[in-house]
């Protein structure tokens, strides 16, 4: 086996491991958002918390797979258009994590100190 195709399966593994972080990580938090969810006094919370855990794993995901994308582009195909694609593909991974973290924390990253913390 060539050492291009042992790098091309670790990334497929690596992808495999983001994409299955996100089905199952979001197939438990709507499990456990439904239980939550079964007290009607409950049902406000257990809302915000699933968006929540759902953003999380969103993001974790998100990180894998940018694990994913940097080494299959520095190691299999390190071209300046597969340098640009992972440039871009970063960016847009960059502002989707950060719409994410606005949307979980209620606050930008920089005015977090003016807002008392989450007691998760």
């Amino acid at each position: 086996m060539l050492y291009d195709e042992v790098i091309s399966n670790i990334v497929k593994v690596v992808e495999a491991v983001g994409a299955g972080i996100m089905v199952i990580g979001g197939v438990g938090a709507l499990i456990t958002g439904a239980v939550a969810a079964i007290q009607p006094d409950n049902r406000v919370r257990a809302y915000n918390d699933l968006r929540r855990h759902l953003g999380r794993i969103i993001l974790l995901g998100l990180e894998v797979l940018i694990i994913a994308d940097i080494v299959r582009t520095i190691i299999i195909d390190p071209t300046l258009v597969s340098v640009s694609v992972l440039g871009l593909i970063v960016l847009i991974r960059i502002v989707l994590s950060f719409s994410l973290e606005i949307e979980i924390d209620g606050t930008t990253p920089w005015s977090r100190w003016r807002h008392p913390a989450n007691p998760d």
